[in-house]
């Protein structure tokens, strides 16, 4: 069945306040890209090409500048406006019309993944696909995070920031789900926090024995750049990798070249769209 992709890129950033005051977190660089290409490139890393992005009314303006309909990328991109945060389950019900009947793959737009053998593992994950699958990653402080307590390698309970746990393995915002996630949202009941949970919708595919997980090995990367410390981590990272290696991460033009979504004539295109910067240098020497 057809995968789909929901990056849920609303939300009102404050925990990075002032800086965004005036810009939405999702528009911030993440060093030399705006945020919101590292989630999108791993939707088309995972081969997803109908992609729905989430924003705030006040930004939908922005990110159709910077992105357009995803023409210049060779995918389909359209947007729907969030008018205030109301958990993440709620990517469901404002996407029902486009998820339709199609798998979803759900990414929280201040997630931060890179590794090696990720496209591979993503692609893989998609085929004979049924129920959710979460994406986990062991981390030294798991009482910050949703977390999947196992036992014998099932999945046995989900706890949302426990204060005590003997599990290690955090919940990332990368999750796969089936064309029921619409309707088991819809069932959900708010929270405390005035909002419905994810842990809560992931509670149900666990309940009906159709939660699966894969864990990002030690060679992945994943970080929340929803803090000052997340963004400047994530753009040492990139900075650190690019100028060692001298590929670029996220880079949606050569993700597209590669995978023969676009050809060389719509490549100049975006060369003359970034105008005389190192992102169009770097897209010449792509064809040159």
């Amino acid at each position: 069945m057809k995968f789909k992709g929901i990056i849920l890129a609303g939300g009102l950033g404050s925990r990075l306040n002032p800086m965004t005051k005036s810009v939405n977190k999702h528009l911030l660089p993440i060093f030399d890209k705006p945020l919101i290409f590292y989630p999108l490139s791993i939707l088309m890393l995972s081969e997803i090409t109908d992609i729905l992005i989430i924003v705030n009314k006040d930004d939908i303006n922005l990110y159709k500048k910077l992105l357009g309909n995803g023409s210049r990328f060779g995918i389909k991109l359209t947007y729907k406006i969030q008018d205030k945060p109301s958990g993440i389950p709620e990517a469901f019900s404002i996407g029902k019309d486009f998820i339709k009947n199609s798998n979803v793959a759900l990414i929280l737009g201040d997630n931060f993944f890179y590794g090696q053998g990720l496209s591979e593992l993503l692609i893989t994950s998609k085929k004979k696909f049924k129920g959710a699958k979460i994406f986990c990653y062991k981390v030294k402080n798991p009482n910050d995070f949703g977390v999947a307590v196992m036992k014998n390698k099932k999945i046995v309970s989900l706890k949302e920031k426990p204060k005590k746990t003997k599990s290690d393995l955090a919940i990332s915002g990368l999750y796969f789900f089936d064309k029921s996630v619409s309707k088991f949202s819809n069932k959900l009941i708010k929270s405390k926090r005035n909002e419905t949970e994810i842990i809560d919708l992931l509670n149900i595919y666990l309940k009906k024995n159709k939660l699966n997980y894969h864990i990002l090995g030690r060679g992945a990367a994943w970080l929340d750049t929803g803090t000052p410390e997340g963004v400047f981590e994530a753009g040492s990272f990139v900075y650190n990798l690019e100028k060692r290696q001298g590929f670029k991460i996220a880079c949606l033009e050569e993700i597209s070249f590669s995978k023969n979504w676009i050809n060389k004539i719509q490549l100049k295109k975006s060369i003359k769209f970034y105008g005389n910067s190192p992102y169009s240098k770097y897209l010449q020497s792509l064809i040159t």
